[in-house]
């Protein structure tokens, strides 16, 4: 899927006169923010989780692998994965992925978006002696990723089963997973979930994924502030960075937030496979992880995780940046044409 995609047909769209539209796209326009945090943010995802699905398989494969994967090196896993199981084996969870990333980037943004632009309105309106803006990023981060899981929870359990589900060593994460039958797809596995485990397994790993909202506290926040140095260096608006700007903060943003909060995704992975999401189960996995190889267990496949985020990052944050430039580009057309007719 093309990035460039989302702002040609916004562009299209917009050059067209407005009376060739129908009524009810005249409510809304291509440069209001939720439109951009929406569009821009599912193009940005969807293209980003295609480039990286290979790597995205082979590390969550590593962090409920007690061993094996890791130790051949990542370069002879992803060659072992498309020897035995070809180009199919590398995209395993990819149509899940897909179908969580539109609505997952799609509400992240927007939320995000809409959750700092008020706090920082009414940190203005008092007067300017509210919290610092560092702080009003971070709870943006943390309220936009807790009303991402509770959207996309389910579908990423799913990704998680069919990228582990060839495994030999899955049995060892529980009886569950050693009598599941192999899923068919993804409405497959939704539809079965829901029959056999209920709610509890559609939201498996909930809670280690709520501890890894502390992930885009980190960095979001970096992020902005990078942002914000680099156009102080540039001498230009934030808005107007260039794209290399763009993807030096959106990667080491990505790398630092990932270093630090890496853990909780491995025990996410084992609790997605196992069906499990009690504060009991999470904290039997965690004891069973320690059991298996101490702290190093918390860190299988970091650094396959690291060649994955960093890249995946700035290929995210960037592509929604540019596609949200053209998309604004669009509604201030769409809204002179609107001008000039209203006017004519």
């Amino acid at each position: 899927m093309s990035p460039s995609a989302g702002p040609a047909a916004a562009a299209a769209l917009a050059d067209r006169p407005t009376h060739l539209v129908h009524p009810a796209l005249k409510r809304w326009h291509w440069d209001d923010p939720e439109v951009v945090s929406a569009v821009a943010g599912g193009f940005a995802g969807a293209a980003t989780a295609v480039f990286v699905c290979p790597l995205d398989v082979l590390k969550t494969r590593m962090q409920v692998t007690p061993a094996g994967p890791e130790r051949r090196g990542i370069g002879a896993s992803l060659t072992r994965i498309f020897a035995e199981e070809g180009a199919r084996g590398l995209y395993r969870g990819l149509s899940p992925t897909l179908t969580a990333l539109l609505p997952n980037w799609a509400v992240y943004f927007t939320v995000y978006d809409r959750l700092k632009t008020g706090m920082q309105k009414r940190a203005d309106e008092g007067g300017g002696s509210g919290a610092p803006p560092a702080a009003l990023h971070c709870a943006a981060a943390a309220g936009a990723g807790v009303a991402t899981l509770a959207v996309t929870n389910p579908l990423w359990v799913v990704k998680t089963r069919l990228q582990t589900q060839h495994l030999a060593t899955v049995g060892a994460l529980g009886p569950a997973a050693h009598a599941r039958a192999p899923y068919a797809g993804t409405a497959d596995a939704l539809l079965r979930i829901a029959r056999t485990e209920g709610l509890a397994g559609l939201y498996a790993g909930l809670l280690p994924s709520l501890v890894g909202v502390a992930h885009v506290t980190v960095q979001f926040p970096l992020y902005e502030r990078m942002k914000a140095s680099l156009a102080a260096q540039e001498g230009v608006p934030v808005d107007r960075l260039s794209a290399t700007a763009l993807v030096a903060a959106s990667a080491a943003s990505k790398a630092v937030a990932s270093s630090i909060t890496y853990p909780h995704e491995v025990v996410r992975s084992h609790m997605h496979v196992e069906g499990s999401g009690s504060p009991a189960a999470l904290a039997a996995t965690c004891r069973r992880l320690v059991d298996a190889g101490g702290v190093r267990a918390f860190y299988r496949g970091c650094g396959t995780n690291l060649l994955r985020t960093t890249p995946a990052a700035a290929l995210t944050f960037t592509s929604f940046e540019l596609i949200a430039r053209q998309l604004r580009a669009a509604g201030a057309r769409q809204r002179a044409r609107e001008a000039e007719q209203g006017g004519g």
